[in-house]
């Protein structure tokens, strides 16, 4: 069996997990960690932002769905999620100081400055994308420009469309895989295809994490433990460490899109969720967003036989996304192999989503969509979270009930956002980085002697 000894082990590097290795690894603090990722790094590959790179670096090939039959893709790579993003940006709401004395203000704001999130500029927006906005404007909703983690000016070649929920290959849109990149030149040992499955306890404080790598056996030592493998990953690991609580409830934002047909080009080559709106009494947030061309018959086979039978319709199709702030419900169950989720929508969830989706369609008719194209596409579930949630397993201070074993992913939204989530999970990391850092600080000054083996 492989073993080693470190200062910190961090479980997952997608935004949670590379913002906490990259702010301790740029502190001098001189402290060793070690960065676990379940997946590899496809940047390199010519398989990266294409469609059946997007099947061999997502869990079942995206075929993943809840037992209700609503579909997941949860991406196993470098950078996690934000390397099938469509790299969306919104500030933490307000209820996350107010409702649970976390704030985030400071390190969102530079984070923000830092990644220069900003809307794409007014002609990069995309015509029929900026149609719908006014549409919409015309009904009395009040569409903004989506902000983004995306520099146009990056890209040797902006060609941004709906494929870039796949992978970036133009190189507009940042990947936590750059965090990543930075800590590993800043020191941190990095280990691809390490597949976490439990954290090592010792008289109620973590002691490590214990897992496979390659085909073997691995156990590393360390004082302290960040989990950040996701909404999913994060709750199995802690049901195989005993903590049985985990992946009881979850949230989804869950999600479908609108579509009609429209007498001009669609959205589907121009940049994705490019406006916005957000509906925080209906509780739900609309966008302009299509399927992937490849994608789409795909999905429409989940509606029913007769609905792939439009896709050779997508190059006119308009899209508005309706991202719902679901209730909690469900579970995340770990199996002996594998696991199982379910979730589907409550009562009040389908209420929330008809009068949204009514909504829609009145959009997309003023946009000048044929009333009688108009449906809705299956639903999905596009933000696993809120499986370990704050407040309920976890201190503000994102700690678990087991000594210095912590959490820093959607798995710890108390609430579904809503919103697009990877700025909250920074702000989270930043913050828990500086809390670990302190810490440590305290503890060398104090003399304490971790004993890791033991």
């Amino acid at each position: 069996m492989l073993q080693k000894e470190t200062d910190v082990i961090i479980v997952g590097s997608g935004p949670g997990g590379a913002t906490v290795a990259r702010e301790l690894a740029r502190s001098n603090a001189g402290l060793g960690i070690t960065l676990l990722e379940h997946g590899r790094d496809w940047r390199t590959s010519p398989l990266y932002g294409t469609y059946p790179g997007g099947m061999m670096y997502t869990d079942k090939a995206s075929f993943l769905t809840t037992q209700e039959g609503l579909s997941i893709v949860r991406p196993l790579l470098v950078g996690g999620a934000t390397s099938m993003y469509c790299g969306c940006a919104a500030r933490p709401l307000p209820w996350w100081n107010v409702r649970y004395g976390i704030d985030l203000d400071a390190t969102t704001d530079q984070t923000m400055a830092e990644l220069h999130i900003a809307p794409l500029p007014p002609a990069l927006r995309g015509t029929a994308s900026t149609r719908i906005a006014a549409a919409a404007a015309d009904l009395g909703l009040d569409w903004q420009p989506q902000e983004k983690f995306m520099q146009p000016e990056r890209a040797g070649d902006f060609t941004c469309g709906a494929t870039c929920m796949l992978g970036c290959r133009c190189g507009a849109k940042w990947n936590a895989a750059e965090y990543v990149d930075e800590a590993v030149q800043n020191g941190i040992d990095l280990w691809t295809g390490a597949k976490v499955e439990r954290v090592l306890v010792n008289g109620g404080t973590a002691v490590g994490v214990w897992g496979k790598w390659r085909g073997k056996a691995f156990a590393i030592y360390a004082p302290v433990v960040v989990l950040a493998a996701g909404g999913i990953g994060t709750p199995l690991i802690l049901q195989h460490t005993g903590l049985t609580a985990a992946g009881q409830g979850m949230t989804m934002d869950t999600t479908v899109m609108v579509y009609g047909l429209a007498p001009f080009k669609g959205i589907g080559n121009e940049p994705p969720m490019t406006w916005s709106y957000a509906d925080d009494d209906l509780g739900v947030l609309f966008s302009t967003l299509i399927d992937p061309w490849l994608n789409y018959p795909i999905v429409m086979l989940r509606k029913g036989p007769a609905y792939p039978l439009t896709w050779h319709r997508w190059g006119r199709t308009l899209g508005v996304m309706i991202k719902l702030k679901d209730e909690i419900s469900g579970y995340v169950r770990a199996q002996k192999r594998g696991f199982t989720v379910s979730k589907g929508l409550t009562d009040h969830d389908r209420q929330r989503l008809a009068a949204a989706e009514a909504v829609a369609g009145r959009i997309l008719r003023q946009a000048g969509c044929d009333p009688h194209t108009i449906f809705t596409t299956p639903l999905r579930g596009t933000h696993p979270s809120g499986t370990v949630r704050l407040g309920e397993m976890l201190t503000a201070d994102l700690e678990t009930e087991i000594r210095n074993l912590y959490v820093c992913d959607a798995s710890v939204f108390p609430e579904a956002l809503a919103r697009p989530t990877v700025l909250t999970i920074i702000a989270l990391g930043k913050r828990l980085a500086a809390q670990l850092l302190r810490k440590q600080s305290t503890d060398s000054t104090d003399g304490t002697d971790y004993d890791a083996s033991a």
